[in-house]
């Protein structure tokens, strides 16, 4: 697995956490990590995608509420909600990674993580909200 894959499935863990136990961020970094020390450039590009998320989620969580069609946030689950959100920020934040990347990453992702659909819904949103930031 690549240091970016392994760096976003620990972010997708750290938001979860975070999300579920409404924990804050550094508790539920060293809860993720057991207090053990990454990789720097695993722990460097978590860092980035939780705080960025985490700073983001209301216009994040707005964009997927756009997109999200017959679906509220809510009901998502858990961990296609986090995904999704990881996907967002990225595409919003992180001109650097080309888009197609960043939802082929989170299609990986949900497909380890979540259902045999979730792919595919993952996959439907961030594009929708690729083809909005293209325009």
């Amino acid at each position: 697995m690549g240091l970016r894959r392994e760096a976003r499935e620990n972010a997708l863990k750290v938001l979860y956490v975070i999300d579920v136990a409404k924990l804050p961020k550094e508790e539920a970094i060293f809860i993720i990590t057991n207090g053990n020390k990454l990789h720097i450039h695993i722990k460097s590009f978590m860092d980035q995608i939780v705080s960025g998320t985490v700073e983001n989620t209301p216009e994040i969580d707005s964009l997927i509420n756009q997109y999200a069609e017959n679906w509220d946030l809510a009901r998502m689950a858990t961990i296609d909600r986090n995904i999704i959100r990881i996907g967002a920020f990225e595409i919003l934040k992180t001109p650097e990674t080309p888009i197609s990347v960043i939802i082929d990453e989170a299609v990986e992702i949900a497909k380890k993580y979540s259902t045999t659909d979730s792919g595919k819904f993952v996959n439907g949103i961030l594009d929708k909200i690729k083809q909005a930031r293209q325009k």
